[in-house]
């Protein structure tokens, strides 16, 4: 297997766990009654939709094809789908919780990829560190929410 196919696997592996944080944060948005906590989701709904839009380019621009799937592929994928339905549709407080669990297995996704780091291109990597960077604020603000919830 060459770097670029390399490349294209570890980040097609990626996309699939950002198109599930999509549909984690569509399902939180749906799901909450507290309307900041709804637009806040929104904004999580549609940061992934370009996240997962710059790792296709990313793919397509390797060569490879680009990833829509939300296929549950490997042990984070099957815990964030674990976490998501138990996701109670009442309880603000398990929700978060919920969306705590989604960012800490999107920061395991996201070094996994940088795992192979000496096999992507320099801006792939860049763009993977960045996205990365982008889920632990996420998380942070998300343990503010649940500190306030409590």
């Amino acid at each position: 297997m060459n770097n670029n196919e390399r490349a294209i696997d570890v980040l097609q592996e990626l996309n699939q766990f950002v198109n599930d944080r999509i549909e984690g944060y569509e399902r939180a948005a749906k799901n909450t009654h507290d309307p900041a906590h709804q637009s806040y989701y929104k904004d999580l709904m549609n940061q992934s939709r370009q996240f997962s839009n710059e790792i296709n380019s990313s793919i397509s621009s390797l060569g490879g094809t680009t990833q829509n799937n939300t296929t549950a592929k490997g042990k984070i994928f099957r815990g964030w789908m674990d976490v998501k339905s138990t996701v109670t549709g009442n309880d603000e407080e398990a929700l978060i919780k919920s969306n705590i669990t989604g960012e800490e297995w999107a920061q395991k996704a996201y070094n996994d990829a940088l795992d192979h780091r000496t096999e992507l291109p320099q801006n792939v990597v860049q763009l993977v560190e960045k996205q990365k960077q982008a889920s632990m604020a996420t998380c942070e603000r998300l343990r503010q929410m649940e500190k306030a919830a409590d």
